[in-house]
């Protein structure tokens, strides 16, 4: 799919037709959603600029996500996807020209359909391609500070859960495993989101200084400030990052924690089942000896002596254990 776009007035507006090479040409900017070989021909013949394909946007060295070719800027992102209540790292690629953005993705992204919807409705200004791609790298750093404020917010919800469970425990040992189970489950994601906000925060900060150095000859005045403004968004942005993966680790040990707690109960619960049931079993087989002669074997109370001994035996190890408090 191929969304385009023109400058009037400081303000984005979308070309209603984008099926021919020459209603292309007058695009500032040019989205390709995931476009196929048809659609990057028609944007390659009206741009006369080489688009990158996944592959390209895919690769990990710097020397493959900052380029610069013939004065054209090969840009590529880390951007983040939300699918089945996951995240998902989706490679995105940018041309910029003195005259026109090309941005290359394949997966929707609401951060731009956010972007274009503001600057349709003019809340801010757009007058060039410069302009469009500063405003695109400020709407994902804006996007990646929020999804870190909703991860604080969980990460401070888990903490109350899992502290709770040391101070009071409701609903039995199946309910605490699977409170557990469920805590190391949204340890993961919030694991996962940090990490993908992480891959996106180091991307921006390395595309923030290339373009500042490589577009100095043509970059709008009024862009500088903002550029290094952005620079100053990530680097708080990325301190703060690792404020909750220290976090993201403690509880992630606290919880591992409580998980050898309650193996250790178990484990002294049974240990203490074990020598409660040695003295009763003890005396059990003492009594049920097949010898013809034993002192008891006649006599009237012999049963209940027998049964007194199991029980009284039983009761004083639980008693004496429970006043050491080990049970």
């Amino acid at each position: 799919m191929i969304n385009a776009f023109v400058c009037t007035g400081g303000h984005l507006a979308r070309l209603p037709e984008t099926g021919s090479a020459d209603a292309l040409r007058r695009a500032v900017w040019i989205d390709l959603i995931s476009s196929g070989p048809a659609e990057v021909e028609r944007t390659r013949e009206a741009t006369g600029l080489r688009i990158p394909t996944e592959a390209d946007v895919s690769e990990i060295e710097n020397s493959s996500r900052l380029a610069i070719h013939d004065g054209v800027l090969y840009l590529s992102l880390q951007l983040i996807s939300m699918r089945n209540g996951g995240a998902r790292g989706v490679s995105a690629g940018f041309v910029l020209t003195p005259e026109r953005l090309i941005t290359v993705r394949f997966a929707p992204s609401s951060i731009f359909d956010h972007f274009c919807a503001e600057a349709a409705a003019g809340e801010s200004g757009h007058d060039s391609a410069a302009h469009i791609f500063v405003g695109l790298l400020e709407a994902v750093v804006d996007r990646q500070a929020d999804a870190l404020e909703i991860v604080r917010n969980d990460l401070e919800a888990l903490s109350h859960r899992i502290f709770a469970m040391g101070v009071k425990q409701s609903g039995g040992r199946k309910q605490e495993d699977l409170t557990l189970r469920q805590t190391l489950g949204e340890l993961g994601r919030i694991s996962d989101l940090i990490s993908h906000v992480r891959d996106t925060q180091t991307g921006a900060a390395r595309i923030v200084p290339f373009v500042l150095a490589m577009t100095s000859g043509w970059l709008p005045k009024d862009l500088t400030p903002r550029l290094k403004t952005l620079r100053q968004d990530i680097a708080s942005i990325r301190d703060f990052e690792t404020h909750l993966t220290d976090k993201l680790q403690f509880l992630l040990d606290a919880t591992l924690g409580f998980i050898n707690i309650a193996q250790n109960n178990v484990m002294k619960v049974l240990a203490v089942a074990s020598v409660i049931g040695i003295p009763p079993v003890a005396i059990a087989g003492i009594y049920g000896m097949n010898f013809k002669f034993m002192p008891e074997l006649e006599w009237t109370y012999g049963y209940v002596w027998g049964l007194g001994l199991i029980a009284v035996t039983t009761v004083i190890p639980l008693v004496v254990l429970r006043v050491k408090k080990w049970i």
